[in-house]
């Protein structure tokens, strides 16, 4: 019979609660129809996120993760809801537009999964060339300039783009035709 130290089992349910606020915040985000939800489901599988970068030991990316897309991101479309006026009720043809919307999006979104999954799955994964040295702020910006400036840039750009989001919120919230 196999025995697994207590500690495998306090680890296979944090991992689980990580996996489970992931997917319970995507399904909150994506099912809900008012923003302020959707926003705090977005919340919740980022901080899910986080926890599952954690378990892949970069502790560097779940505190990115916590800073940047809560911490930014969701803060600024709250602002933005807060600054826009309040809707008015949908009508019949934006719900059934809607639909169509989303059904087109469940299948581009099914495609990416497919994608994503398939060449993770035959990818051969190896451990990174170049380890982040421990300690200094100079070594920490030389990484980001260097190893992870993808991941960098593509920070940037997701800043960039919740912070353009939220003016056309908070734009579109306050010049009602």
């Amino acid at each position: 019979m196999n025995h697994f130290p207590a500690t495998d089992y306090v680890v296979a349910f944090v991992f689980a609660v990580s996996v489970l606020a992931t997917v319970a915040g995507a399904l909150i985000a994506v099912l809900t129809t008012r923003i302020i939800r959707s926003v705090c489901g977005l919340a919740i599988c980022c901080f899910g996120l986080a926890g599952l970068y954690y378990f892949l030991h970069s502790p560097f990316l779940t505190l990115m993760e916590i800073l940047i897309y809560v911490g930014a991101i969701c803060v600024t479309i709250i602002f933005a809801v807060m600054l826009a006026e309040p809707d008015e009720a949908p009508s019949r043809e934006s719900r059934t537009s809607a639909i169509l919307w989303g059904g087109c999006a469940l299948v581009v979104s099914g495609g990416a999964f497919w994608g994503i999954a398939k060449l993770g799955l035959n990818h051969h994964w190896a451990a990174p060339a170049a380890k982040l040295k421990e300690g200094s702020v100079k070594d920490l910006g030389v990484s980001l300039l260097t190893t992870y400036s993808l991941a960098f840039e593509l920070i940037s750009l997701a800043l960039l783009v919740a912070i353009l989001g939220a003016l056309v919120i908070a734009r579109y919230g306050r010049t009602k035709p």
